[in-house]
């Protein structure tokens, strides 16, 4: 448990999901009072296996949980592992080997995994969960700017000093961020579905997929889709995500899909339909997936131009939920926890202050996490041979060049520097 020095405010942190607790640790550890409000009954991920990546493996060594987090992963440590790139057709010859440094160490893990390891350490630390707690509105407390009221749908209500909206791409805490216009909330359909699944490597080695396609993420290009695959549980289950872009509802749809839409069954049949043209490896990994899910990608496209609103900050997906073309959405919610905890919990940050810290915040976070939703956006476009230099296998690799390096390669300390100071300028935070 954290040894707390008394702070003259509380969090609280709407939504328990992996963002959420990263932060939650951070500012327990900081000595601030946490209260964690989680719609569903227990913690718990939707989803199937994600990678993090150099910058989201820092922060959680930075806070002390690294190890737990790769115990919890089914992995023998921490690997250096080179994407590869194949055209998904035909014989799926080998276009681009990304080049990985000794630096470039990831984890592939389960998402319940990761959020599994990460509330062990909230039973360890001071901040509070409360289960079956959805938001539904947010007000001033007795008409006063400084504090909120949370109110659930159960009817119970919360008064804190900061609320931190890290409730999902779906977020409520996000409209009160953006304000009263509904029409002006970016979520929306971005023209992309997503097959998910998971199979065990040994199947897939039983009807001929070859052990060098299983060992490694991939990339299996084709014209407006693509399919990833990467080894999770120690090798021993492959994920597979298959995207086809361009979508189009039906005529009079709405932007926004009803809640119950957003993942529906798929027949099998209907996947491999889908995924005709592609050579025997990919359609043999598709034909051994069991049940697989169909998702409907919301996302927030228009970005937002802001994260904060007064004493409330959105944070991970509720911020900036992104196309998972980089695999890099769940570490930018780790980036965003973790500078939020790096602030809040600095020994100059107090009940005063709080608009101006949260200010910092957001002026660091917005430019970082819109951009890497932008090279999100811009990865899926080359896979589907969509790129500025085409669908040619020259095009395609010079698209590619690097281009997971921007998402994987950030400095999070000189960004709580460049926050600090900028708060030094304003005359918030005294110079050391």
């Amino acid at each position: 448990m954290a040894e707390h020095r008394e702070r003259d405010f509380r969090v609280a942190i709407v939504g328990g999901g992996i963002c959420g607790l990263v932060c939650a640790i951070g500012l327990t550890r900081a000595g601030i009072k946490v209260d964690i409000f989680e719609a569903a009954s227990k913690y718990g991920e939707i989803g199937a296996g994600i990678a993090l990546g150099p910058n989201a493996i820092n922060v959680l060594r930075e806070l002390g949980v690294l190890e737990s987090v790769v115990a919890h992963s089914g992995q023998r440590g921490l690997e250096v592992r080179s994407f590869e790139f194949r055209i998904g057709a035909g014989d799926c010859k080998s276009v681009y080997s990304y080049p990985a440094s000794s630096d470039d160490l990831s984890l592939p893990i389960h998402r319940a995994d990761l959020l599994e390891a990460l509330a062990e350490f909230i039973a360890l630390e001071d901040a509070v969960t409360h289960f079956n707690k959805r938001c539904v509105d947010i007000t001033p407390f007795l008409g006063s700017s400084s504090r909120s009221t949370i109110h659930f749908a159960d009817g119970s209500s919360h008064i804190t000093d900061v609320v931190l909206g890290a409730d999902g791409v779906k977020s409520a805490v996000r409209q009160f961020v953006i304000g009263d216009d509904t029409s002006a909330n970016p979520l929306s359909f971005t023209n992309t579905t997503a097959y998910r699944g998971l199979v065990e490597t040994a199947v897939l080695h039983r009807v001929g997929v070859p052990t060098n396609m299983t060992a490694r993420p991939v990339c299996w290009m084709g014209q407006g889709k693509h399919i990833i695959t990467f080894p999770i549980k120690g090798g021993r289950v492959l994920n597979v995500v298959a995207f086809i872009s361009g979508v189009d509802l039906l005529p009079g749809a709405p932007s926004v899909l009803p809640e119950r839409d957003w993942v529906v069954r798929s027949s099998l049949q209907e996947m491999l339909d889908d995924y005709a043209e592609f050579g025997e490896h990919p359609r043999n990994i598709l034909k051994s997936l069991n049940q697989p899910s169909k998702w409907y990608i919301h996302g927030l496209y228009p970005q937002l131009n802001t994260y904060v609103k007064g004493p409330i900050a959105l944070l991970g997906d509720a911020a900036h939920g992104m196309l998972p073309h980089l695999g890099a959405g769940a570490g930018q919610g780790i980036e965003d926890g973790y500078l939020l905890s790096r602030l809040l919990g600095h020994p100059e940050t107090n009940k005063g202050n709080i608009e101006v810290v949260l200010r910092a915040y957001d002026q660091v976070r917005v430019p970082r996490a819109n951009g890497v939703s932008r090279g999100s956006k811009f990865a899926g476009e080359v896979y589907d041979g969509l790129g500025p230099s085409g669908p040619s296998t020259e095009g395609r690799r010079a698209d590619l060049d690097l281009v997971f390096d921007a998402a994987w390669h950030h400095d999070m300390e000189a960004d709580v520097r460049m926050s600090v100071d900028w708060l030094t300028d304003q005359r918030v935070f005294g110079r050391a």
